[in-house]
């Protein structure tokens, strides 16, 4: 199994304690908060800023229970719903990812989710009323009392391979010049996560996976989705092209062409973070990884 960065979540979530609003209230007295306004969280250095709930600042502001530690201290999520004035400096989670602790990695990912899900579900999907948080940050009520539940949208990520050991690369019509990643896509209703690695390799390249490894799950909290990796084998590598509207460059490597195709310039990797630059990493070997420390690039 995979080793991946974002999988770290160190906080027990205790649901139970959502609906006893009772409970929450006392934990925060000792709580910690962390502040996220406009996709960005407060930060002091390249660390989540922690602040005790009289701290907080006076704008209009949704509070999401993220779970309690091992000390039994409640740890919570300001998401403010307007601009906040003074010593404040803000960071995005893909800025400062490398740098957070496996507990602060799990309290982002945990919170932005909630933050950016609560932010495009003002109204009730069944009659359009306003909906208000409840439950801790875990729902949404409207007057007619209808309940919304934040979404996570899961989506295969996939590592092509050939017979001689060759990965398969895609570079997206949208991306800069030289980025290259594996293939992905979400998973469509009723269909299973091998049909849809199946589906979106053939899709996106046009080869056929013929061999599947589960290699491990990962949340991408961009905006809402749960990564599934998968290492897929293919047995026609030269049926490989790209679909030609979303991707539009595909290209085999063994591992002396990609570490030469880096340190050229001519292909950028995923970030460390992503659950593609560890499949890649994975592939590629333990001993020196530095090869691939090029300059990185989104997926």
């Amino acid at each position: 199994m995979l080793h991946l960065p974002l999988s770290r979540a160190q906080l027990n979530r205790q649901a139970e304690l959502r609906t006893d609003e009772k409970q929450r209230q006392e934990l925060e007295k000792s709580g910690i908060f962390y502040g996220f306004f406009d996709g960005k969280f407060i930060v002091a250095g390249e660390k989540l800023r922690q602040f005790t709930r009289s701290e907080k600042p006076p704008v209009e502001t949704e509070t999401y229970f993220l779970g309690v530690d091992g000390s039994g201290t409640g740890h919570f999520l300001w998401h403010f719903l307007a601009e906040i004035s003074g010593d404040y400096i803000f960071q995005s989670l893909r800025t400062i990812a490398r740098s957070l602790s496996a507990q602060e990695i799990g309290i982002a990912v945990q919170g932005q989710g909630l933050a950016l899900w609560h932010a495009t579900h003002p109204h009730c999907a069944r009659c359009a009323e306003v909906t208000e948080v409840a439950d801790g940050g875990y729902v949404r009520k409207c007057k007619a009392g209808h309940q919304h539940h934040p979404r996570t949208d899961p989506a295969v990520i996939v590592l092509v391979k050939d017979s001689s050991d060759r990965i398969l690369l895609g570079h997206q019509s949208s991306w800069d010049e030289g980025r290259f990643s594996t293939f992905a896509g979400f998973v469509e209703p009723g269909e299973s996560f091998e049909a849809a690695v199946i589906r979106e390799v053939h899709e996106e390249a046009g080869v056929v996976a013929s061999e599947m490894t589960y290699l491990g799950s990962q949340p991408w909290p961009f905006p809402a989705s749960v990564m599934i990796a998968f290492e897929a084998l293919v047995q026609d590598p030269e049926s490989a092209r790209p679909d030609g509207v979303e991707i539009t460059e595909i290209g085999w490597w063994s591992r002396e062409e990609l570490k030469r195709d880096i340190a050229s310039g001519k292909v950028r990797l995923p970030p460390s973070i992503s659950v593609a630059r560890a499949m890649i990493n994975r592939w590629y070997g333990p001993t020196h990884r530095e090869d691939l420390s090029g300059k990185e690039s989104w997926r």
